[in-house]
């Protein structure tokens, strides 16, 4: 049975992407833990990280790099958070996000679904796409 992501990925179920190849994708979560948090995920569904080829898992970190310093140059933080938990959804994906302190990285802390804004999810997700492009990045998501 294809995963969650598998399904945002073959448009099933709606996503607001930021970037996409032929080999990896980056969206917003629906539970961020600030305005900005991204899941960069490989389009083949493999559920350990541990078990991406060695060229897929490189690929998937320089997307994350690049979607990270996006996130650090746009929303202004200190810093990007990068998380690999792998519980709640058995296909790998890296969370990266707007990140001022360690408080970020307890999941927990998320906004639930009913808690966001549409119209801040958009904005964050326009702001993620304006930076990549303005990085010069190719594969940023109309």
């Amino acid at each position: 049975m294809a995963s969650v992501f598998s399904k945002i990925i073959a448009g099933e179920i709606p996503g607001r992407f930021v970037y996409r190849d032929e080999t990896v994708v980056a969206f917003l979560t629906i539970e961020p833990v600030a305005y900005g948090h991204a899941l960069v995920v490989p389009v083949e569904e493999v559920d350990r990280w541990t078990d991406l080829d060695p060229e897929l898992w490189a690929h998937l970190n320089e997307v994350a790099q690049e979607v990270g310093a996006t996130i650090v140059e746009q929303f202004g933080c200190p810093r990007a958070g990068y998380l690999i938990a792998g519980f709640e959804v058995p296909h790998t994906h890296i969370h990266v996000f707007p990140a001022a302190d360690m408080s970020g990285y307890n999941l927990a802390n998320a906004l639930g679904m009913d808690e966001t804004d549409p119209v801040q999810m958009e904005e964050a997700a326009a702001k993620i796409r304006l930076g990549l492009q303005s990085r010069g990045v190719s594969g940023v998501s109309e």
